[in-house]
C-alpha cells in the first residue's frame, strides 16, 4: 500500500484499475466513519462504474493510491452505493462544514481533506485544509487558508442537541470487540438495533462474532438482506457459517447469493461439514506458502494486522495450488522457528513434518485433546486426499466447548462450573 498522503478533492475523478491494468471506473467520493478520540477512519471509496452506477469499494480492496490512480484487487461489489447511518461522504457532506479551532482563534470552513494510511495500513483523515473568514470587504477577496489536524478543530453543533446513535457509536470506537458486544447486549432492544445500524460493517461483524447465536440472528434479521450480506462478508468464514446455519434454508441461500462470491464460496464449503467437527470449526484461510518461499516472505505475511494471532503462529507449506483446498500438505513452520533462521532461508529446509494433521471429520473433543497434548494453538485440517482445507485454532475449539451462556457468567460461576466438570 502506498504511504502517500492524498487529498480527497484531487482523488475525485481518478481512474480505478484492477491488477491487470483494466479500468474499472473512477472515484467519486471518499467514505469515512467518525471515532470518539481519533480522526475519522476511511472505510472505502464511492466508485462510478460503466452505466453511471455508483458502487462502494472497501478500502481493504485497495492496494495502491498514487500518481492519480487507484489500484484494487479487482473485486468490486456492483450493488448500487447507498450511504448508511454513521457513514459520511467527504466530498458530498464534509467539505463546506464550519469548524471552530480548539485554541479559540475563531472558525473556518473545510475546503479539502487529506487521508493517509498508518503503519498498519488503516487509512484515516490526517489533515484538514481550511479557509478562515475573509478580512476584506472586497467581493473578490477570500479568507486566508491554513492546515490543521483533526484534533485541533471541532465541528459546530446546535446548542442543546441530544446525543444521537451516531455519537454513541463514536464513544464505543475504542472498545474491544468482546466489550462492544457486551455493551450492545446491555442496551434496550430498540436502542441496540439503532446502534447496530450505525456501526460500520467490519465493527459490527467483530461484535456479532462475540455474541450468542440467537442475538446474532435477531440483529441480522433487523438489518435487511443487503446489509446482512455485507456484515457476513466481513465476518470470519467459520463464524459466518455458524450464524447462517441458524437460519431457514431459503434465507440462508438468499444471503449467500448476495455475499461476495469468494466469501460465499468459503462459507458454503464450511456448511458442508458438521458443526462439531474440525471441518465445521476451522477457518479456510490460513497462511499457505510453497517450500521455495523464504523466511522473510513468511514473516511479512504473519505481520498483517488483520490476521488472528492463532493463525499467525504458523505457516503451512503445501504443493500447488496454494489456496484451499491446496495441493498435498508437506508440513508447517512455526513462527518461533523462523526467527532462528536468516531471512533468505527456504521454508522447505526448516519444515516440521512430524505434526499429524487432523481430518475434516475429527470431532471437536479430539481436536481439543491434540491441542492440549502438544501445547499447540492451531492444527492443519486435511481432506481424504491429504490436501490442506483449513486450520483449526484453539479459540475455535473453546467457543464450541464452552456453554452457550458463558459470556453471562461471572468469574466465580465459571470457576465453580469448571470444578464441577472436573
Amino acid at each position: 500500500m502506498s504511504t502517500q498522503r492524498v487529498f480527497a478533492a484531487r482523488l475525485a475523478g481518478c481512474a480505478v484499475f484492477d491488477p491487470l491494468g483494466d479500468r474499472l471506473g473512477k472515484v467519486r467520493d471518499v467514505v469515512v466513519v467518525y471515532r470518539s478520540t481519533a480522526a475519522p477512519r476511511v472505510i472505502g471509496l464511492v466508485v462510478e462504474i460503466p452505466g453511471r452506477r455508483h458502487v462502494f469499494l472497501s478500502i481493504g480492496r485497495v492496494t495502491s493510491i498514487r500518481s492519480g490512480q487507484v489500484i484494487t484487487t479487482g473485486l468490486i461489489n456492483v450493488r448500487r452505493f447507498s450511504p448508511r447511518a454513521g457513514e459520511v461522504r467527504v466530498l458530498a457532506e464534509m467539505l463546506g462544514r464550519r469548524v471552530s479551532f480548539a485554541d479559540g482563534s475563531g472558525t473556518a470552513v473545510i475546503e479539502d481533506v487529506a487521508i493517509e494510511p498508518n503503519r498498519l495500513g488503516e487509512w484515516a483523515i490526517s489533515q484538514l485544509f481550511l479557509r478562515r473568514p475573509k478580512t476584506s470587504a472586497s467581493p473578490f477577496a477570500k479568507g486566508p487558508t491554513t492546515f490543521a489536524a483533526w484534533s485541533e478543530v471541532a465541528e459546530q453543533r446546535a446548542p442543546g442537541e441530544s446525543q444521537s446513535a451516531e455519537q454513541l457509536v463514536a464513544s464505543y470506537s475504542e472498545l474491544h470487540a468482546a466489550d462492544l458486544a457486551n455493551t450492545l447486549l446491555d442496551l434496550p432492544q430498540q436502542r441496540m438495533i439503532e446502534v447496530a445500524e450505525e456501526l460500520s460493517d467490519d465493527r459490527l461483524a467483530d461484535a456479532l462474532e462475540e455474541m450468542p447465536e440467537d442475538e446474532q440472528v435477531h440483529i441480522l434479521d433487523r438489518l435487511g438482506d443487503e446489509r446482512a450480506a455485507d456484515i457476513l462478508d466481513q465476518m470470519e468464514p467459520d463464524d459466518a457459517a455458524d450464524l447462517l446455519a441458524q437460519l431457514a434454508p431459503d434465507r440462508l441461500e438468499q444471503l449467500l447469493e448476495l455475499m461476495e462470491p469468494e466469501e460465499a464460496e468459503d462459507v458454503r464449503m464450511l456448511l458442508r461439514y458438521g458443526p462439531d467437527t474440525a471441518g465445521g470449526l476451522m477457518t479456510p484461510e490460513p497462511i499457505i506458502l510453497s517450500a521455495d518461499a523464504t523466511v522473510a516472505e513468511a514473516l511479512a505475511l504473519i505481520r498483517r494486522h488483520e490476521l488472528h494471532p492463532a493463525l499467525a503462529a504458523a505457516v503451512f507449506v503445501t504443493l500447488p495450488p496454494f489456496e484451499t483446498p491446496t495441493g498435498r500438505l508437506l508440513g508447517l513452520v512455526h513462527f518461533q522457528r523462523m526467527l532462528r533462521y536468516p531471512p533468505h532461508e527456504r521454508l522447505g529446509a526448516i519444515l516440521d513434518d512430524s505434526l499429524e494433521p487432523v481430518p475434516v471429520t475429527a470431532s471437536a473433543a479430539e481436536v481439543a485433546r491434540l491441542l492440549a497434548s502438544y501445547d499447540l494453538v492451531s492444527l492443519p485440517v486435511i481432506d481424504a486426499a491429504h490436501r490442506l482445507v483449513g486450520a483449526i485454532s484453539i479459540d475455535d475449539v473453546l467457543d464450541y466447548l464452552l456453554p452457550d451462556d458463558w459470556r453471562s457468567h461471572d468469574s466465580d460461576d465459571t470457576s465453580s462450573s469448571a470444578k464441577e466438570a472436573r
